[in-house]
């Protein structure tokens, strides 16, 4: 059956998605309007970019290879309504893997790439991690699932928060956040550097998620590839407009779009012998038919980590530390109970507070079928559970200390 529903969930996929459409420009035209001041805050990012790529446009410049590789801590939030959108570790293992080769230019379809174009061919060397800790300093996979109600998302970031029945957000300043949902229209979006702390990251289609159980054309992950370049402030390589501006002196001007898998010479807009760099990563080609980023857009991705850029705090981030707190302390303003939990009700977490007899006991969550979800041991007087996913419902956590029972019930939003 599972099987069936898979192969029902791709060939929707497959037939929704002839090409590839990424809504970044309309995105942020949206952001533009609902935050006045991000207009602005783009503008003095553009100006900081070009300020520092102006020292820098030698293809071998020691500011391209100087700061050394760059490691991204990344935390994926898979939110799923059905079986076949809750992805698997595999799947999610394949898309990280995906970045990292096209990122790092080991992608093995380099070989592809068009002799007047190999010279420009960039290694980003900028490499992304599955977070180890999360903002609290406790242990993590870099993988948060949650079900919801929500059958489609849309461009209105509602899928970024917990009480619109998505995922809040990490700590932007310390993690790369992806969000994994169903869109109806949409391969993908992403925000670009500026953006509200709790909107930024990049969202992704199930359907063209990783190398796995994914839609033909879009089967190589380059549809993150595409957006993470976006969230690193590079734009469409057509500018967005008719032979527009995409910000990168080596990428040349292009009319428009690309989209399918073209081979041969393309030329639009004068650019003469150079002609379309239509296999570039920030086009529409599908993915067979991408294979780099250029010098110049990797000067302009690393620039966004220079001291005081727009994604610098990532390089002190701690999510790729090894777990520093076990269990969150005691808080002191807490009443001296046997054993009570809070918040109630949750969306994200709970913490359980026990005196010290109950250290060493186990405790339970069931569901209200009294089926058992999940066995812990209590290891100090304040224990905090992710509940993140759980469906919404009742549920309850009990306890045997000796001859006394505890039973408490808690609703997951």
């Amino acid at each position: 059956m599972r099987t069936i529903i898979v192969c029902l969930f791709l060939f929707i996929a497959i037939s929704s998605f002839a090409q590839r459409e990424c809504a970044h420009a309309s995105y942020l035209e949206q952001q533009k309007l609902s935050d006045p001041d991000f207009a602005n805050r783009s503008i003095a990012i553009e100006s900081f970019v070009q300020q520092a790529n102006s020292a820098h446009t030698s293809r071998s410049s020691d500011y391209a290879r100087g700061e050394g590789v760059i490691r991204i801590p990344v935390v994926i939030h898979i939110l799923y309504n059905n079986a076949s959108q809750n992805l698997s570790d595999a799947q999610v293992k394949s898309q990280i893997d995906a970045l990292n080769r096209d990122f790092r230019k080991k992608n093995g379809d380099t070989s592809n790439i068009p002799a007047r174009f190999k010279g420009l061919a960039a290694d980003i060397q900028i490499e992304f991690v599955l977070a180890t800790a999360d903002p609290k300093g406790r242990a993590t996979t870099g993988i948060i699932r949650k079900y919801t109600t929500v059958t489609n998302w849309n461009l209105d970031d509602k899928i970024k928060f917990a009480a619109q029945g998505g995922s809040d957000a990490w700590d932007s300043r310390s993690y790369l956040n992806i969000w994994v949902g169903a869109m109806r229209s949409n391969l993908g979006y992403s925000s670009s550097p500026g953006a509200d702390a709790a909107k930024d990251g990049v969202v992704i289609n199930p359907s063209v998620f990783g190398t796995i159980n994914v839609a033909a054309h879009f089967h190589l992950g380059r549809t993150s590839t595409h957006e993470v370049g976006h969230w690193l402030g590079l734009k469409h390589i057509w500018g967005d407009t008719y032979c527009g501006d995409d910000l990168v002196d080596d990428t040349p001007k292009q009319g428009g779009f690309t989209t399918g898998c073209p081979t041969g010479f393309r030329t639009s807009c004068n650019n003469g012998e150079t002609g379309d760099m239509y296999m570039n990563y920030m086009d529409y080609t599908n993915d067979a038919c991408m294979n780099l980023f250029t010098t110049g857009q990797m000067n302009r991705m690393r620039s966004m980590f220079n001291a005081s850029g727009p994604r610098a705090s990532l390089l002190q981030s701690k999510g790729l530390n090894a777990p520093w707190v076990e269990e969150a302390p005691v808080d002191p303003v807490q009443p001296s109970v046997d054993f009570n939990l809070y918040p109630n009700p949750a969306s994200a977490e709970i913490n359980l507070i026990f005196d010290e007899t109950w250290i060493g006991k186990q405790f339970q969550i069931v569901n209200s079928n009294g089926v058992v979800l999940q066995t812990v041991t209590i290891k100090s007087k304040k224990q905090t559970i992710s509940v993140q996913s759980l469906r919404s419902g009742l549920y309850f956590v009990q306890a045997q200390n000796e001859d006394k029972k505890i039973r408490l019930k808690f609703v997951k939003l």
